[in-house]
């Protein structure tokens, strides 16, 4: 009962700590610039029958650092002022457990077979990724970082220190990994003729984390609860296995 209070208290604190953080006029008005970008991109996206090319954060991203660019904002000084935003993805991931609570007969008939189709592209993707790296003589904390590209923001910047690597460098690895999963997931599926949408939630989830999951989730409910669980077992997998290997 102690724990369960202390760790209320400490989650109110840290969000008590944000709320002060994004009251300023800077913050706000990053935010804002944020959330209308996304809002314009989303309607763009939407008008061109969902074109992988037009995906909304893909967009977003560009209009912020344009943004960004024009005004002189450093990255840090925008993580700052977005800090709310960074904190919402806890509870934004925590909510992926909906559909996968709604798909929960379907996935425990999958089995073994989902947990070994997660284990193969939570390994293979990343791992071809480090090849590629480590040809070109990178350094060490570069290909380390790599190994982390296809998990969670959150878990890779934790996993990727743990291991050697930098954490800043892994989020972006993470955000490139993940829009580029998106916007090339479905001309991939018809090209492999990937026809099975427990083959491509699991993909998605396992390979692109968030963003994977939820382009999975506006494809349909079936995708996107298989790629909450390749999000989850391979974010998990992957933070357990890694420091334990290096």
């Amino acid at each position: 009962m102690l724990r369960a209070e202390l760790a209320i208290s400490q989650i109110g604190a840290r969000l008590q700590a944000v709320a002060e953080q994004s009251l300023t006029a800077s913050a706000g008005l990053w935010l804002a610039a944020t959330l209308l970008f996304y809002f314009i991109a989303l309607q763009l996206f939407r008008r061109c029958g969902g074109h992988p090319l037009l995906h909304p954060l893909s967009l977003t991203v560009c209009a912020v650092a344009a943004v960004m660019w024009i005004t002189g904002t450093s990255a840090a000084q925008y993580r700052h002022d977005a800090a709310l935003l960074q904190w919402l993805l806890g509870p934004a991931t925590v909510a992926l457990a909906v559909p996968m609570f709604n798909q929960w007969q379907k996935i425990k008939s999958l089995g073994a077979p989902l947990l070994l189709s997660v284990a193969v592209g939570g390994i293979v993707a990343p791992m071809l990724a480090w090849g590629v790296i480590y040809l070109t003589h990178a350094p060490l904390a570069i290909q380390m970082t790599m190994l982390v590209k296809s998990i969670t923001s959150p878990l890779a910047m934790e996993t990727g220190a743990a291991i050697g690597g930098v954490p800043a460098l892994a989020a972006v690895f993470v955000i490139v990994t993940g829009i580029v999963g998106a916007v090339a997931a479905p001309v991939t599926f018809k090209t492999l003729t990937v026809k099975l949408p427990e083959a491509q939630g699991v993909a998605l989830g396992a390979v692109c984390h968030a963003v994977g999951t939820a382009k999975a989730l506006q494809t349909g409910p079936v995708q996107g609860a298989l790629a909450t669980v390749g999000l989850c077992i391979n974010g998990i997998f992957t933070a357990l296995v890694l420091p334990l290997l290096f």
